[in-house]
């Protein structure tokens, strides 16, 4: 049988996680407490740099879906929420009250997704949902099979561009290898390397049109080099983490050795290249987040976040009109069609059994999905002060003014009129502020689970998200407040 999912080689040996302070920069603020000052609230900004310190910590233990998902269930199981397992019977009598599908917290994971909700312990069979779908994977590389290569005396890593990332903001950066791993045995193991690679950018002096234009081949000059091949190492490929450290180039073995387990025993793996340079707060007091995977972790997070806040405790259980539930998919990146994906059966498939464990008829079940609403997160664009032309001349969202309504005429977003009305109504009573977004006729636009999620349920969804910069890129940008808004208008929404 297959073991339960293992960090395994989560954290590389020998990188600590370093304190919030260390990691952004910035010195945590705490209030001051003497017998002649009384303790004040957090200001705003306060409350906002403490979540983009949350979400720092939540992108660094993040470095690919497989860890996201993980973090996620490993946040909500600390505070009592119940794994379950897709292959078991899920609870199907409501039972007293804080028993049973009223009254629990629950978490599933599948892959590289995670759905997590709370039922309150008053709910019925028609009780709507509440839905932040987000997702969890990034714009960048992935190992190929056959992956380690020996070209001109350099160890590189056969690498697969994954979605559509900036390549050159991948370009002289130190990356780290990070995933799952499953062995023979079926067990999973998560993993992860630590600063390994380096995809090296040709200098300009062997380039000198570099600067007029730089143009990279998605396969010639996009693979990262890791090592020598003449650098002598110690002998043997087939060693247990923590021992003897692997030779002879063989990136399968050194992924083995992060993991804990022989590289004999690996049957199969998804591993992706990330960025290890820590988030940072920067900036005008501190206004700005940079940080890799912003796009999607922040609404991830955000979602997260809402969720704790509402959910309750098992002494102490939600009460409330409506089922809050947080969906992070998997592969949006890549458009969603697989069974992790906004496109394959996961959400459905949860939705149905949570109704199911309420005594939720098939009448009950469409009355429940008709009053239902899906907050479709995902980042969105802000306006370029360099690029400002590429921005529609009277819709531009700004950094720091609000997440944003995201519109589109060919539905690429799924927002209509009814569902800006609800974005309207929840921002209002969580007294945040909103913008707009639609792209400019001659730029258009991509697109987001939002319209998946619809197509498949019906429910009535809305796109939103944070404005950013640099969307796509290895490091992304975005205010400090921001993220802190949508989780407070999200908070709001999973109350009903």
């Amino acid at each position: 049988m297959p073991t339960p999912l293992s960090p395994g080689g989560a954290r590389c040996p020998g990188r600590p996680r370093p304190p919030y302070g260390a990691l952004l920069g910035v010195r945590r603020v705490e209030p001051v407490s003497t017998p002649s000052t009384p303790v004040t609230d957090p200001t705003p900004h306060d409350r906002a740099l403490a979540h983009a310190h949350d979400l720092a910590t939540f992108v660094e233990a993040s470095p690919s879906s497989y860890h996201a998902a993980h973090e996620v269930a490993r946040r909500l199981e600390a505070v009592g929420f119940e794994r379950l397992d897709e292959t078991a019977a899920w609870p199907t009598t409501t039972g007293s009250e804080g028993e049973g599908p009223a009254g629990g917290r629950y978490v599933v994971v599948r892959d590289g997704a995670v759905i997590a909700w709370a039922v309150p312990s008053g709910a019925t069979a028609t009780t709507p949902f509440a839905i932040l779908g987000a997702h969890t994977d990034s714009p960048g590389f992935k190992l190929k099979p056959r992956p380690s290569v020996v070209r001109e005396g350099w160890w590189q890593a056969g690498v697969e561009v994954y979605g559509g990332p900036l390549l050159n903001s991948w370009l002289d950066r130190e990356l780290e290898l990070a995933g799952r791993l499953v062995t023979s045995d079926g067990a999973e193991h998560l993993v992860r390397t630590g600063p390994l690679l380096r995809i090296p950018q040709l200098a300009i002096h062997l380039d000198r049109a570099a600067n007029e234009g730089l143009a990279l081949d998605k396969q010639q000059h996009t693979q990262p080099v890791w090592g020598l091949a003449s650098a002598s190492g110690p002998a043997g490929s087939d060693t247990v983490g923590g021992g003897e450290r692997p030779s002879g180039g063989d990136v399968l073995a050194e992924l083995a050795h992060h993991a804990g387990v022989r590289a004999s025993e690996v049957a199969g793996y998804d591993v992706v290249v990330a960025d290890t340079q820590s988030p940072r707060v920067f900036g005008a007091h501190g206004a700005f987040l940079a940080s890799g995977r912003l796009d999607n972790l922040i609404s991830v997070h955000a979602g997260l976040v809402a969720l704790l806040e509402v959910a309750g405790t098992p002494e102490s259980p939600l009460k409330g009109d409506v089922i809050p539930v947080l969906a992070a998919f998997d592969h949006e990146e890549i458009g969603s069609e697989s069974r992790s994906g906004a496109s394959g059966p996961f959400l459905a498939d949860v939705l149905d059994r949570v109704a199911a464990g309420l005594g939720a008829t098939g009448e009950d079940r469409h009355r429940q999905l008709a009053a239902s609403l899906c907050v479709s997160s995902d980042v969105g664009h802000s306006v370029h002060p360099n690029y400002p032309e590429r921005h529609d001349p009277a819709n531009r969202p700004l950094a720091g003014g609000g997440p944003i309504l995201k519109i589109n005429a060919n539905q690429r977003y799924t927002t209509d009129a009814h569902g800006a009305a609800a974005w309207a109504r929840a921002c209002a009573r969580a007294g945040v502020p909103s913008q707009e977004f639609v792209s400019k006729n001659t730029v258009p636009c991509g697109s987001t689970i939002g319209p998946l999620t619809a197509t498949r349920l019906g429910i009535r969804t809305v796109d939103v998200g944070v404005p950013i910069l640099s969307m796509h890129s290895a490091r992304e940008l975005t205010a400090v407040v921001d993220p802190w808004y949508l989780s407070r208008t999200m908070t709001g929404i999973f109350r009903g």
